[in-house]
């Protein structure tokens, strides 16, 4: 929907794995941005009417056999371009230029000599000045299109970067959304306020105003329950509806038996007595145990709990009468690993939010959060009023513990990780780090191994650790905790949580790895 109070980017995905810091990038500047795919029809751009378009890089080259396009036809239209790396080249390609394969390729930080500022590079040194950037590409732009001229090049590409001032189109060979690039940032700065003259700023603010407005016309006189899981994500959107249409939103918690330990009850005492907002209150612990029995697979598992929820929303939706939505915190790192329509990039995983829900549904979806990052959601949970001890609560999945205990749920396993959880998550509290993090938990592993417990041989389980630092959830590491808490922490799981005789740290990054084991 086109925004009232607030400028867009589009971010057209040609399948790079940098697209969606592309965005986060744009947000950073205050500047609302939306990725899509690369052949968006041409109608709803202008429905969007962006005030710039981005096209990502992407692991194709134009000459390949099923090589991404976009309709030629976007260049013509007047909206400022920028193209990165892949994004550089397809521009030239379409526009009359000529794209080579190059014989060294370049890989990593690359030395950049300006040929000239322009408004991309405005401020960012003079002509025959240098800069680190960041390349990874082996065609490269071999001679540009007819009205387009250099801006800058390096050792193994000619023309690094590219522009046709008069169109307000232009090239950049290298990336400057990762780090790496040392005024990447200026640069996207520069072609969203020089080039694309971007004014309204992207707030929480705004986008609460916007959003309401939007709730308010879509819902109507409508009803909508709202779907509670405890943590900060469904809340927002729980209290953004009650701004929204007020009484007209019902609130339904449905303790599924695979929370942590006391969740529940925090979640109760929050919204009824501290919000004030009606809340229904649902014990399912039992049903949800019995539609996970068997259930290995990890998307089994997701797709089992998504229709189990739907089935009691449903239910409860019926009994209340009038209901026509329902509302949950979807978010958009969710939809981006859930779904590959947004561009060639693959599927990583359903997520409960969006592909664990069954494909027909009696209720319609409303996803208020659907187009935000983690840390603005918690943005606009302060704008909310919500309490900090909520808005810092790390991120915590739909299908709970489920996903955590890898291999069948039963009742015994979930004793055992929600014990070894709680003492996971009360050292982290004691050593300062619980907030400082991004998310802190203990996984079940399928596995047992032998062990010597008080002069005895043991085989009993295995629990691993998983301390990840991440903005966003799309890109994490892991934290190096001290050996002394890790110690701790393996001493304390083994000796106080029975069934576990072996504590294994995990120490895999975000990519390859995923942060939920499942």
């Amino acid at each position: 929907m086109r925004s009232m109070f607030f400028d867009k980017i589009l971010i057209l995905d040609f399948g790079s794995q940098y697209t969606q810091l592309i965005a986060r990038r744009v947000r950073e500047c205050q500047i609302y941005s939306e990725i899509h795919p690369f052949n968006i029809p041409l109608d709803r751009i202008k429905y969007l009417a962006p005030e710039g378009i981005i096209f990502s890089g992407g692991p194709a080259s134009v000459y390949g056999r099923n090589a991404p396009f976009c309709d030629p036809t976007l260049l013509r239209m007047g909206i400022p371009i920028l193209g990165i790396c892949y994004g550089m080249q397809l521009i030239a390609h379409i526009s009359g230029g000529e794209v080579t394969h190059s014989e060294k390729r370049e890989y990593g930080k690359a030395r950049l000599t300006l040929d000239r500022c322009g408004q991309l590079f405005k401020g960012l040194g003079r002509a025959e000045s240098q800069q680190i950037v960041w390349m990874s590409h082996g065609d490269h732009v071999k001679s540009l299109p007819p009205g387009f001229r250099s801006i800058a090049h390096s050792k193994n590409t000619p023309f690094a970067a590219m522009e046709d001032p008069q169109k307000k189109i232009y090239g950049l060979q290298f990336h400057p959304e990762v780090v790496h690039t040392q005024r990447g940032l200026d640069l996207i700065k520069n072609f969203l306020f020089n080039v694309c003259q971007c004014s309204n700023l992207w707030t929480m603010e705004s986008f609460l105003e916007q959003t309401s407005h939007d709730l308010k016309k879509r819902i109507g006189r409508g009803k909508v329950i709202c779907a509670l899981s405890g943590g900060v994500d469904s809340a927002v959107v729980a209290l953004l509806l009650n701004r929204a249409i007020g009484d007209r939103l019902q609130c339904i918690f449905v303790d599924n038996g695979l929370l942590r330990r006391n969740e529940a009850s925090q979640v109760v005492d929050l919204f009824r007595n501290h919000f004030k907002i009606p809340l229904i209150d649902i014990h399912a612990e039992h049903s949800f145990l019995k539609t996970l029995r068997g259930a290995i697979d990890p998307e089994d598992k997701r797709k089992r709990i998504g229709k189990q929820f739907i089935s009691i929303f449903e239910r409860e939706a019926k009994k209340l009468g009038g209901v026509e939505y329902l509302a949950q915190g979807t978010l958009y790192p969710d939809v981006i690993e859930s779904v590959s329509s947004k561009g060639p990039s693959a599927m990583i995983k359903s997520h409960h939010n969006v592909g664990g829900l069954p494909e027909k549904m009696k209720l319609k979806l409303v996803e208020p959060l659907r187009e935000l990052f983690k840390d603005e959601v918690r943005q606009l949970g302060r704008v909310l009023g919500l309490p900090d001890e909520m808005i810092k609560r790390q991120p915590f999945p739909g299908p709970g513990l489920a996903i955590r205990i890898i291999g069948e749920v039963t009742q015994e396993r979930l004793n055992i990780l929600r014990a070894a959880d709680e003492i996971v998550m009360g050292e982290m509290e004691q050593n300062h780090l619980l907030d400082r993090v991004w998310q802190s938990f203990a996984v079940l592993l399928p596995v047992k191994t032998v062990g010597v417990m008080g002069d005895e041989r043991t085989y009993e389980n295995v629990i691993a650790l998983r301390v990840v630092g991440s903005q966003d959830g799309m890109t994490a590491d892991w934290i190096r905790l001290p050996y002394r808490l890790l110690e701790h922490l393996s001493n304390r799981i083994i000796n106080e949580v029975k069934g576990v005789n072996r504590v294994v740290y995990d120490i895999s990054s975000k990519p390859p790895g995923t942060i939920e084991w499942e």
